[in-house]
């Protein structure tokens, strides 16, 4: 429960006020490039996009207790090997910003091992309660089976995966039926430091939320597999919270903490987007195994 810093004893982060706390989670003002590469993100997926073939803007129910938005649709991406497993993605932004379609690129790498992939939009805070957003990436899951389904492709093996917001939005999956193995990449996963910050202005989260959506204070589902990963250069606070969700999961031994030597909030996710890095591998691994 507690924030690394340079030279000093370390700091919990109950005694921080809100604006230490704030900073010690944002992860854009940490990092210089952060503004340039989800740029350069959203050009190279764009392009992938553009190409024919593809299956764009599904759309799924996110409900009977919410209505369907415009963020509600799935973007799919196909290998083009038979009964290839499914990565499912769910992109990051803190719950409020950033969209689906600027993270298509990141389906580059496992595309070339052999895996098809799913991008899943969702609709932001603070239209949306955190409950909503962790039900539509359920909603989506399942439309994500019965579409499989439906194309007589059957059960196949589906990792769920997430970036930032999106790795606790992979983690709270794993409790759902749909999910067969998880990557989570540089997430959050205790919400009680996230009330106490700026970011829950938009969020507004209640206690109870924070009880039931917080992954490290839930009993994992037995036997799913789980790679927790974050970058070796990532905020203090980014790397407590991935160590202390593994150290949390540890009865179950298909869980694994991975960090990615020289890697920063944003950098970590170019190990997916290339067949050759390190996240790209690991997803393969979860999705043939």
């Amino acid at each position: 429960m507690r924030l690394e810093t340079d030279g000093t004893p370390p700091i919990d982060w109950r005694d921080l006020d809100r604006a230490a706390l704030s900073r010690a989670y944002d992860n854009s003002g940490a990092v210089a490039d952060s503004a340039a590469r989800l740029a350069d993100w959203r050009l190279r997926s764009a392009a992938l996009r553009a190409r024919p073939g593809h299956t764009l803007d599904l759309p799924y129910d996110p409900g009977p207790a919410h209505a369907a938005g415009p963020r509600n649709r799935i973007d799919l991406f196909a290998c083009g090997r038979a009964g290839a497993p499914l990565l499912a993605f769910i992109h990051g932004g803190y719950w409020q910003r950033n969209a689906k379609e600027g993270f298509a690129c990141l389906a580059e790498g496992p595309l070339a091992l052999g895996l098809d992939v799913a991008l899943i939009g969702y609709t932001l805070a603070p239209e949306a309660s955190l409950t909503r957003i962790a039900d539509e990436i359920g909603a989506a899951l399942r439309v994500l089976r019965a579409h499989d389904a439906a194309a007589g492709l059957g059960r196949r093996r589906l990792v769920v995966s997430g970036w930032s917001a999106g790795g606790h939005l992979a983690a709270l999956a794993l409790d759902g039926p749909d999910a067969d193995a998880g990557l989570a990449i540089s997430g959050i996963y205790d919400l009680a430091p996230i009330r106490r910050t700026s970011l829950d202005d938009a969020l507004r989260l209640t206690p109870g939320e924070v009880e039931a959506l917080s992954p490290i204070r839930l009993a994992p589902r037995r036997g799913v597999p789980l790679v927790v990963a974050y970058g070796a250069d990532e905020l203090p606070e980014l790397r407590r919270q991935s160590r202390a969700y593994a150290a949390a999961r540890a009865a179950e031994p298909e869980t694994r903490c991975v960090a990615l030597d020289g890697a920063d909030h944003f950098s970590i996710l170019e190990a997916l987007a290339h067949p050759d890095g390190r996240l790209a591998r690991i997803a393969a691994a979860l999705g043939h195994s």
